[in-house]
């Protein structure tokens, strides 16, 4: 049995223990910290043991990519509407930092990979399902910017709350709370 930093695993949890390791890695000191050396070290294997899963450090962040997607994905479904939906993508970020900063970063990853191809759908057609609810009254005819603008606003919050650029305007406010009232201003206009 060997121990990594977050706990004790077997050997055949090596996937999961260097995903974990690295996890902790970027939410410490962000992706460009990583090496496999170093994981491998923190799990207690031999150096080639984290290459036999991920081939290197690219198909590494790969995997956290994915992983975030499916994450994010789960959360999205979770939102009742569009706002909701909103709130749930801020809370993914806050709750997942770490997946976050890498998830976003094509120059990071294997664009071509199918299971974060997967889960990049996936998530992507959780947030157009949250616009379809909205009335063409409360989101404009044109559905695809509407999104956009949704995304962008739920995507911007979240990584000016994780960058703490917004710990004067959010303050003690809960930020789930903000965004829906920033959600409703977008949405409606300013009318609501």
């Amino acid at each position: 049995m060997a121990t990594t930093n977050s706990g004790s695993y077997h050997h055949g949890d090596l996937y999961r223990a260097v995903l974990t390791a690295a996890l902790d890695v970027i939410a410490a000191d962000g992706p460009g910290a990583l090496s496999l050396r170093d994981l491998a070290r923190r799990a207690g294997v031999s150096h080639a043991a984290p290459a036999h899963h991920f081939k290197d450090r690219t198909g590494l962040l790969t995997a956290i990519a994915a992983e975030g997607y499916e994450l994010l994905a789960d959360a999205l479904a979770e939102g009742a509407d569009l706002r909701e939906r909103g709130v749930c993508y801020v809370r993914f970020g806050t709750e997942h930092p770490a997946h976050f900063q890498v998830m976003f970063r094509p120059d990071l990853l294997r664009g071509d990979d199918a299971a974060l191809l997967a889960a990049r759908t996936r998530a992507g057609a959780e947030l157009r399902a949250g616009i379809a609810e909205v009335p063409a009254s409360g989101r404009g005819e044109d559905a695809r910017l509407a999104g956009i603008a949704a995304w962008s606003l739920a995507h911007g919050f979240t990584t000016l709350l994780l960058s703490e650029n917004l710990r004067d305007p959010v303050g003690e406010r809960d930020p789930e709370d903000v965004f829906r009232t920033l959600a409703e201003l977008l949405f409606s206009g300013g009318r609501g």
